[in-house]
């Protein structure tokens, strides 16, 4: 008690010294300044910072004492500052805002058949890319239709998921540099291998990409194809006359009705096209040079670790169903009985590994059950009982010479 007198005695003396100091005088002002300083610094437990603490609580209060200071500008600048990390506090609890919703959504073609198709008369998504946002569902919701589907032109899909708009886009979307780093990205897992292509009529004799010499070729905007073109071509000094048109819909289009020699775009697009949008897919040929690589997968904004982990074990999750035989007639028998300590990780018979994402850990045994493993997928959407009849090639487990292999679930 006695030293914490002495303490106030000296930051007295002390406040009182700075003020007439700065003031040149003034008793009734120093008076009022001293008692407010004592009142606060007795509140300060850390003795060693007494002298700076007085000296910085004096100024301030001399500095109003003494002139008629405009406010600060700090209040602004704490609603600058929380108007800024709003969008980042966003963008770390996707999984909630999910689960609040009740509904993922998810951001897709809408005109790709095959891969995301809206039909037109029935109002319903199907395709391989639709599966991949009902296997998110499936883990997070426990229910794979539990999705709202927005169909996205390749110009306005990155605008719409950097603006939250959508939470997971499954859109044939080729994973490069720029796209994950430059436009704010995560890309999950390859599903798809592909690589650009070019289409012709038969009638045409066109074999090669070289016969294109001064041809005109219909290509969609805003597309790494519409680079690629240009790329390929220069190198291999071909001329062309980009035909440029705003989606899928009216490339196809501008290519049924003449406006162009060739159509370009992913193989597995051509594919499309010539199964179910020409009117005799026997009139058309897919040329067999390879134009790019084009990884296509899954894609989340940066920025939310959890929801990215969720996306990309998700869909490793099917490639890993694949391998070990699990599929959506037998998933749940293996998850009861199985002793193999691979099988049980994967199908949280075994582990926390879902709650370490905050999912249940069966989050598995969901997906495959509702929506299957990556081969049924495959199959029920492009596989040989089909109208495209796409074979795995690359996109085969890495056990039958592809390139789907998954990190292990342990």
């Amino acid at each position: 008690m006695k030293q914490k007198h002495i303490l106030l005695t000296i930051v007295a003396s002390l406040a009182l010294s700075l003020f007439i100091t700065a003031c040149g005088g003034g008793g009734q002002v120093v008076e009022k300044v001293v008692t407010v300083e004592v009142e606060k610094i007795v509140t300060v437990e850390v003795e060693k910072q007494v002298e700076k603490i007085v000296t910085v609580e004096v100024e301030a209060e001399v500095a109003q004492a003494t002139a008629a200071v405009e406010p600060t500008e700090a209040p602004a600048a704490e609603a600058t500052t929380a108007e800024t990390a709003a969008p980042a506090a966003q963008e770390g609890n996707t999984l909630q805002i999910v689960r609040e919703r009740g509904v993922l959504n998810c951001g897709v073609s809408g005109t790709l058949q095959g891969f995301a198709f809206l039909d037109p008369d029935t109002g319903n998504y199907s395709g391989f890319d639709v599966d991949g946002c009902r296997t998110v569902a499936a883990a997070v919701l426990g229910d794979a239709d539990a999705v709202e589907y927005r169909s996205l032109t390749a110009q306005e899909r990155f605008p719409v998921l950097q603006a939250g708009e959508i939470d997971v886009m499954f859109r044939n979307t080729t994973w490069t540099i720029s796209r994950d780093t430059a436009l704010g990205f995560n890309f999950g897992p390859t599903t798809f291998y592909d690589g650009q292509g070019m289409m012709v009529r038969k009638d045409s004799g066109i074999t090669e990409l070289e016969q294109l010499e001064g041809a005109t070729i219909c290509v969609q905007a805003g597309t790494t194809t519409e680079k690629n073109l240009a790329d390929v071509f220069r190198k291999l000094n071909i001329s062309y006359e980009p035909v440029v048109l705003p989606d899928n819909p009216s490339t196809t289009a501008g290519y049924e009705e003449g406006r162009c020699d060739a159509i370009t775009t992913d193989k597995s697009g051509l594919a499309s096209i010539k199964a179910a949008s020409v009117a005799d897919p026997s009139a058309h040929i897919i040329l067999e040079a390879t134009m790019s690589k084009e990884p296509l997968g899954p894609l989340v904004r940066h920025g939310d670790d959890q929801w990215f982990d969720i996306v990309k074990w998700v869909t490793f999750g099917t490639f890993q169903a694949e391998e070990l035989g699990i599929t959506s007639a037998n998933v749940e028998e293996m998850a009861a009985t199985n002793e193999d300590p691979v099988i049980r990780n994967l199908l949280g018979a075994e582990g926390d590994h879902g709650q370490a994402m905050g999912l249940d850990n069966d989050f598995m045994v969901k997906v495959i059950k509702q929506v299957g493993n990556y081969g049924e997928i495959y199959d029920r959407n492009l596989g040989p009982d089909t109208v495209f009849n796409l074979p795995r090639g690359l996109n085969a487990e890495w056990t039958d010479g592809g390139l789907l292999y998954s990190p292990p679930f342990r």
